[in-house]
């Protein structure tokens, strides 16, 4: 089966810093992937380089089957490619309903973006219930929710999904966890997951990549990684 996403040899950095050196990966329709890997390897570039936010300096990234180095960050969620950035990212002073309408932004099916607004609040039922509150003054799950509600508005083919947990209660982190597997799942959305916690991450996912200075290191079945006694020892704690 063709990729939905593959990148072949992508470099991209921060004017000096060379953050990613030849990353190559593939993610397959309708599986999780996912990236693990410690704490300035290049997971988080990974996404924005992808999303053109950072800018590939060598290699190239191509979305179903279509070479996507130069498109502009804003066209992609047009094409059915959306990221969850790392921090949520909401629009404070807006209502929860507001931020899920500039989700879809690009739309103009009205009937539609009414059904998809429904769908986000049965989803996560608490933005239902907070439909008027303004999103700065919800709690950091009830954001993550509503950034990942807002991303779903784009009606994603690829979302990519950057530190979902961080920062979040182990019950929140759950939930959260819990309707990503259900938007998997269900709407056969594909899942590109960057994560700190990689027993999470790979309990999600299908395949995983392991990221260590700008390069990728090791590529398995989540479940083979999970035994992996270097991935073991190294990030799953033990």
């Amino acid at each position: 089966m063709q990729p939905i996403l593959e990148l072949k040899n992508v470099h991209s950095g921060y004017g000096s810093i060379k953050a990613l050196k030849g990353v190559s990966l593939k993610v397959i329709p309708g599986e999780i992937v996912a990236i693990i890997g410690a704490n300035g390897a290049g997971k988080s570039t990974t996404l924005m380089t992808i999303c053109g936010i950072v800018s590939a300096e060598k290699g190239e990234i191509f979305y179903e089957g279509q070479r996507i180095n130069k498109v502009s960050p804003e066209k992609l969620p047009t094409m059915g490619l959306c990221q969850v950035p790392e921090g949520r990212r909401i629009f404070p002073r807006l209502s929860v309903e507001e931020n899920l309408i500039l989700g879809a932004f690009y739309r103009n099916d009205k009937e539609g973006i009414a059904k998809d607004i429904q769908h986000a609040y049965d989803l996560f039922p608490i933005l239902g219930e907070r439909r008027r509150q303004e999103g700065g003054t919800l709690s950091g799950g009830e954001q993550q929710m509503l950034a990942i509600a807002r991303a779903l508005m784009t009606k994603p083919k690829l979302l990519l999904l950057d530190e979902p947990s961080l920062g979040l209660a182990p019950i929140i982190i759950q939930q959260i966890f819990d309707i990503i597997a259900t938007i998997n799942r269900e709407e056969g959305t594909t899942i590109l997951l960057v994560e700190q916690n990689a027993n999470l991450a790979l309990q999600a996912a299908s395949r995983g990549y392991v990221v260590e200075t700008g390069e990728i290191t090791l590529e398995d079945k989540a479940s083979a990684l999970m035994e992996n006694p270097k991935i073991r020892e190294a990030y799953l704690g033990e």
